[in-house]
């Protein structure tokens, strides 16, 4: 995009430029006075000076929107890198809470299905021990 600028910014040089050197030749090669001449050389000359200003003030409101723009987008961009840390904060939270949660209820039944086969392991021992007794009595 810049090297597009510059060569329009060229041609824009080059063809006022151009057009200069063309005037000025085209009036010292008519047959005029040199008081005339004089008059038309500061005529165009000015002419030439009021359209440089003219494309002068152009390209500075034209640079003031772009630079304006640029730090609309820059301010946007920074609440946004500003804002998903916190997104992402919010939801390592979250995460962390639904986790936390979710160990305990497992854990709690584990330790329920813990408990409930050490229950039957007892239940069976104990049975196996009162079968072994009945069997060893005379």
């Amino acid at each position: 995009m810049s090297s597009n600028n510059n060569n329009v910014k060229g041609f824009l040089i080059g063809f006022l430029a151009g057009g200069a050197v063309g005037a000025i030749v085209a009036l010292l090669t008519t047959p005029k006075s040199g008081k005339e001449l004089r008059g038309d050389i500061k005529q165009k000359s000015g002419e030439y000076f009021d359209e440089a200003d003219k494309y002068y003030q152009e390209k500075k409101i034209k640079a003031g929107e772009l630079f304006n723009e640029g730090k609309r987008k820059y301010s946007m961009m920074m609440n946004d890198l500003k804002s998903k840390p916190e997104e992402i904060l919010k939801d390592a939270e979250r995460i962390y809470s639904d986790a936390k949660i979710k160990t305990k209820e497992v854990l709690h039944s584990g330790k329920e299905k813990m408990e409930l086969e050490t229950e039957r392991l007892k239940s069976s021992v104990k049975t196996g021990l009162d079968a072994y007794n009945e069997n060893k009595k005379p």
